[in-house]
């Protein structure tokens, strides 16, 4: 009697796959962020595209390092440390004094990813503990920042950039305050627009809210992120704000400068949707979403600083667990304490 051609193999699941592997989905969340990206180089010149290299180039260098450290293979090529290095350059001044920047991105890798395991293990995103950490030391070089589209971007640097490690930066007599900390000390408005195109001072990735929800948007299609994160999180903000504005104009900011003004885009797009810090349920996506929403307009509104996003991504990343335990799926068939085993 002829043997069966095939073999019974028995694996666990899951049994169907999307056809995506990590490089993949790592590499084309790097092509969404290129535009956003560019447009900062673009805002900020010579200061952003420094600033970018050295955070991407710190990053890169310290997960190759930890790798041949450890003798394992280096898992440069997965794309993931990529974007690592480019969130976490977007969340900086263009005018941080680049050793500074270089610190931040051995944090990142070192601190936020390497010591919970690697890939895949991390509790909180990595770029923003490097950020993080940068603010506790540095608030005032962190704190700091020069306006877009200056004249002699592409020609000169911001005196602050080629400071000597351990000494104190020298800043520019032009630098300019955040429509953030303008509303907040001085409930000075910024026009809509400029919000949404970038036309302010801050981060270098707190450029234009429409580049990044195209990103987002490219990323939803192909199916590589979960676009309820983003929208829990923009409906919640809208809520939470356009409730405290209907109430007292004067005092709270509209919903759409809540919206559009600091790093909320990019965090909620790029950063709240790291895979590994958040939930895998639906209703905790939306949990959570609605929590860094809440945490954001909070610390706002009421809190000592002007911008909360990273606090409140970084609180979400912590109850990400929970919330995937709260929400889990009920067994199939089982009654009372068999549901939640």
């Amino acid at each position: 009697m002829a043997k069966a051609g095939k073999t019974l193999e028995i694996r666990t699941s899951p049994h169907i796959l999307s056809g995506y592997s990590v490089d993949t989905i790592m590499f084309n969340v790097v092509l969404a962020l290129l535009p956003v990206t560019a447009f900062a180089v673009f805002a900020f010149g010579l200061a952003g595209l420094l600033t970018l290299s050295i955070a991407l180039a710190s990053c890169v260098l310290t997960e190759d390092l930890i790798c041949r450290a450890s003798g394992k293979p280096t898992t440069v090529g997965d794309w993931s440390v990529t974007i690592t290095g480019i969130l976490y350059g977007l969340t900086l001044p263009p005018n941080l004094p680049l050793w500074m920047v270089a610190v931040g991105g051995v944090i990142c890798v070192a601190v936020g990813k390497a010591l919970f395991g690697g890939l895949g293990y991390n509790t909180f995103n990595p770029a923003l503990v490097g950020r993080a950490v940068l603010q506790a030391a540095f608030p005032v070089a962190m704190t700091s920042w020069i306006p877009g589209f200056g004249a002699g971007r592409f020609s000169s640097l911001p005196l602050s950039t080629l400071t000597l490690p351990f000494t104190a930066p020298e800043y520019d007599a032009l630098t300019s305050a955040t429509p953030l900390a303008l509303w907040k000390f001085s409930r000075e408005a910024t026009a809509t627009s400029d919000l949404a195109l970038g036309f302010t001072s801050g981060s270098a990735g707190e450029t234009s809210a429409v580049l990044i929800l195209l990103g987002g948007i490219y990323l939803i299609a192909r199916n590589m992120m979960n676009w309820r994160i983003p929208a829990s999180i923009f409906a919640s903000v809208v809520v939470i704000s356009g409730a405290l504005h209907l109430a007292d104009p004067a005092r709270y900011a509209s919903p759409a400068f809540m919206l559009f003004s600091g790093g909320l885009m990019l965090g909620a797009v790029f950063m709240a949707t790291d895979m590994v810090g958040s939930p895998m349920t639906s209703r905790g996506c939306y949990l959570y979403g609605a929590l860094i929403g809440l945490v954001t307009v909070v610390i706002r509104t009421w809190g000592g600083l002007p911008e909360g996003v990273m606090y409140a991504i970084l609180l979400g990343n912590a109850v990400t667990p929970h919330l995937d335990r709260w929400t889990r799926p009920k067994v199939y068939g089982a009654r009372g304490k068999e549901a939640a085993s």
